[in-house]
């Protein structure tokens, strides 16, 4: 097992990932980062804990309307997912999640 030591919101943190992974987790790493300087930036700074928390709740929203718009999954309370919306219409949905979470916060 290899240890990897990435850097998110300024912090350096070692993590653990199988032996030939070890750019990928820096790539997933750097990605992450991205979203919680995103964060960061419309919030403020309110702990790491809570921009990782607000980040990897906006990944997991991008994945699941992602997942939406390729007809692939629906959870419950989802309505099905038209056949020929797009991408686009999904990252709209997205960015509009997105201003609603930043305005409760």
């Amino acid at each position: 097992m290899a240890t990897v030591t990435v850097e998110v919101n300024g912090r350096p943190y070692a993590v653990g990932c199988a032996d030939g992974q070890e750019d990928r987790v820096r790539m997933l790493a750097r990605q992450f980062d991205d979203h919680v300087r995103n964060v960061a930036s419309e919030v403020g700074h309110v702990g790491d804990i809570r921009l990782f928390l607000m980040a990897a709740l906006l990944l997991a929203d991008d994945l699941h309307e992602t997942r939406l718009a390729a007809g692939s999954v629906t959870l419950a309370g989802d309505p099905p997912a038209p056949a020929n919306d797009g991408v686009a219409e999904a990252l709209n949905a997205v960015a509009a999640r997105l201003e609603k979470l930043a305005q409760t916060i």
